[in-house]
C-alpha cells in the first residue's frame, strides 16, 4: 500500500499564532483563577485571585482587540474575510454535513462559525466581568456607574458565568475536533498554531 504523500503551506503567521497563545493562556488563567479562589477559605488569598482573575480578563480584552485589528489589516488566513464562511455553513446546514475532512488550507470553512461565536462570547465574558469588577470590587472602567451595586450583581453574575459554560464547552469540543480530524481523516492539524505551517493529502489529479 502506498504512503499517504501531503503537501503544505505556510498558513498562520507569527502574530497570529501569538495571539491565539495569548487568548487560549488568558482564558486558561481565568479558569483556574476563578476555581481556585471559589475553593479557598483565607479571604486575603481570594481577593488576591479575584484581583488576578481582573486583570487576566484585561489581558483577554487586549487579545480580543489585537485580534480584531489583525484581522482587518492581517494577511489572507488572519483576515475576518476567510473567515466569513456563510455558504458554507448554510450548504453543511442544508446538507446536513456537519463534520467534513478539510478541503482547503487555512481555517475550516464550518468551524469558523464556532470561531466566530466564541470570539463574541469572550467580548460578552469581559464585559460582564468588567461589570462585575466594579460590582464586587470597586474596579475598572465601570466602576462610576455600577461601583460596589451588590444589588445588581446577580444580573451579570448569571450571563457571566453562562458566558463561561459555552467558552469551556467551545475548548472541550476543539480540542475533540482536532484529535477526530487527525484520526479520522488522517491529516495533522494540532501542530498548525506551533509551525504555522497545515497540510493537505496531495491529490494526484
Amino acid at each position: 500500500m502506498p504512503s499517504i504523500q501531503f503537501i503544505r503551506e505556510k498558513v498562520y503567521d507569527p502574530i497570529l499564532r501569538i495571539l491565539h497563545l495569548w487568548i487560549a493562556l488568558a482564558i486558561v488563567l481565568l479558569i483556574l483563577t476563578s476555581q481556585a479562589a471559589d475553593r479557598v477559605t483565607m479571604i486575603s488569598t481570594a481577593t488576591v485571585l479575584w484581583r488576578l482573575h481582573v486583570w487576566m480578563g484585561y489581558a483577554l480584552i487586549l487579545g480580543l482587540v489585537a485580534r480584531l485589528c489583525w484581522a482587518l489589516y492581517g494577511p489572507k488566513y488572519a483576515n475576518w474575510r476567510h473567515l466569513w464562511t456563510w455558504r458554507a455553513w448554510l450548504a453543511a446546514l442544508r446538507n446536513r454535513t456537519l463534520f467534513t475532512p478539510p478541503m482547503r488550507f487555512g481555517h475550516h470553512p464550518l468551524a469558523t462559525a464556532a470561531y466566530l461565536t466564541v470570539y463574541v462570547t469572550c467580548f460578552l465574558l469581559a464585559v460582564t466581568g468588567l461589570a462585575l469588577a466594579a460590582i464586587e470590587q470597586g474596579q475598572g472602567p465601570f466602576m462610576p456607574w455600577l461601583g460596589h451595586d451588590l444589588l445588581l450583581k446577580t444580573w451579570f453574575m448569571l450571563p457571566h458565568d453562562l458566558f463561561g459554560d459555552v467558552v469551556l464547552a467551545f475548548i472541550v469540543l476543539h480540542i475533540a475536533a482536532l484529535i477526530l480530524h487527525e484520526r479520522r481523516h488522517g491529516i495533522p492539524l494540532a501542530q498548525a498554531m506551533v509551525s504555522g505551517y497545515q497540510y493537505r493529502k496531495d491529490d494526484p489529479e
